[in-house]
This record gives structure tokens, sequence and C-alpha cells, in this order.
């Protein structure tokens, strides 16, 4: 793996760090490729039950890096956005896809698609005065990397509008009054809290987490009736796990239940 994109595994957590701070971890085609493979070897890995993503230096991510893309536009390239297609519809969908919990420890700048990934994520841990963008209006193109849809979800319709239509700067503060953080701690605090809610999801029941996932985004584009069917499903789905099983059993014994994962 090119050291644009770190992973380290312990106890249960995969932590993937975007590596180039000196480009503020914007996204070149390298970076991307490399993320797309290690979320994909984080999903797959049997060690994982919960995934934190981060980046070095004074950035969270700042997006597409626009040199790379300048590039593009000047060599004529018929299609010098088909990286939406290509890298970032991919490595959103694969991010949401994953089972288990994914947390965002937003060290510091997130813009763009950076933004696009944080919140393509289940929880976000923000560090204190750092700055928020979408960016995109700003150099006259729309919304991609989900957000879309995921930003509207968050932070409600009309909020999502006006963030994305006025790219206007916002403060790590402000995101966190909006909904967007789920936790807003000090700079050198945000990975550590990060890793610590991650480590806490990845010691507890995956199997009823993946399926509180997946009726979430079931829920989110079907009807009530449609949704109660598939929570029966899901309920009936985790009904049948040993960490469902052990825990009834450490409830009635008023012991504090150990979850295995399956």
């Amino acid at each position: 793996m090119p050291d644009s994109v770190l992973l380290d595994v312990s106890e249960g957590v995969a932590t993937l760090t975007l590596n180039r701070p000196e480009g503020m971890n914007s996204l070149t085609l390298e970076t991307k490729v490399a993320l797309n493979d290690a979320v994909a070897e984080v999903a797959s890995d049997d060690r994982v039950r919960a995934l934190v993503l981060t980046g070095t230096g004074r950035a969270f991510c700042v997006g597409q890096d626009l040199r790379e893309h300048a590039e593009l536009l000047a060599a004529g390239d018929p299609a010098p956005l088909s990286t939406v297609a290509k890298h970032y519809n991919p490595l959103v969908t694969a991010l949401a896809a994953v089972r288990f919990p994914t947390v965002a420890a937003v060290n510091g700048t997130a813009a763009g698609a950076g933004l696009g990934l944080a919140c393509a994520l289940d929880l976000r841990v923000g560090a204190t005065g750092a700055r928020y963008t979408t960016a995109f209006t700003g150099i006259g193109l729309t919304a991609d990397s989900g957000l879309s849809w995921s930003l509207p979800r968050i932070v409600g319709a009309g909020r999502a509008t006006a963030l994305l239509l006025l790219a206007e700067p916002f403060t790590s503060e402000e995101a966190f009054a909006m909904g967007l953080l789920d936790r807003l701690v000090a700079p050198e605090e945000v990975l550590q809290t990060a890793q610590e809610l991650a480590a806490r999801l990845a010691s507890g029941p995956t199997e009823a987490y993946a399926c509180v996932k997946e009726s979430l985004r079931f829920g989110a584009t079907h009807s009530l009736v449609e949704t109660l069917a598939k929570e029966d499903e899901l309920q009936t789905r985790a009904g049948r796990t040993q960490d469902h099983a052990h825990a009834v059993q450490a409830f009635l014994a008023k012991e504090k239940p150990s979850f295995v994962g399956r």
C-alpha cells in the first residue's frame, strides 16, 4: 500500500490514515486507489469489528487534489471528472456498506469530498477550531462523494441546501451544533477519542450493529410498512445470535454482558 494511506489494526479496531499532510490530505489518483483497496481489505478482515478514518497534519481531507485535476483540464481530457464514477462512488459505497461501525476522526479541515468521506461514516469526532466547507459550487461544480444524500440526512434538507449552494466555510463548533459532529474535543484528543469510541463498539454486538445499519439504510428509502417488515426480518436474525442469548442470560444474572461478535 502506498504511504499516502496507512493501515493499522489493533484489538478489533482498524485505523485508516490519510497521509499526505503536505497536500492537506487531498485525494490524488494514487490515494483514491489506495483508500479503496484499504477499505476492501478492512471490510473482509475477520479481526476487525470497527473502523476509524483520520488524517495526518492540520487537515482531515480537503477533497480532490486540484493540481492533478487542473492538469487533466489543461491536457484537454475529455472526461476530467470520470474519477467520480471510477473512484469516489465505489469508495463511498464501500464505506457505507461496511457491516461494522465506522468513525471519522476529523482532526482538522474537511472540504469537498473530504467532508463527503466523513459523512459516509456512522459517527464523527471533530477537533475544536477546525474549518469545514462543501466547496463544490465555489469551483463551479455540484456535489459528489454522496453529500447530496448523506448531508440532508445528518443536518436536515434546509441546512444541507444552504451548505451546498453557498459553500460558505463553517466551524467545527457550528458543525457540532447542527449535528454534523457527534463529539467535539481538543485537536490532540480527536484520534484517541475516536479510537476509544471505536473500541467500545468493537467490543459490542457486531451482528446487532450490522442489523441497525441495514435497517437505517432500508428505512431511508422505503415506507413505514416495508420498514416494519424489514425490522422483523432483522430482529429475527439478531435474535439468533450468541450475543443475544448470552446478553439475556447476563441480564437475568445481573451481570455485564460480554459480546463475541456473532
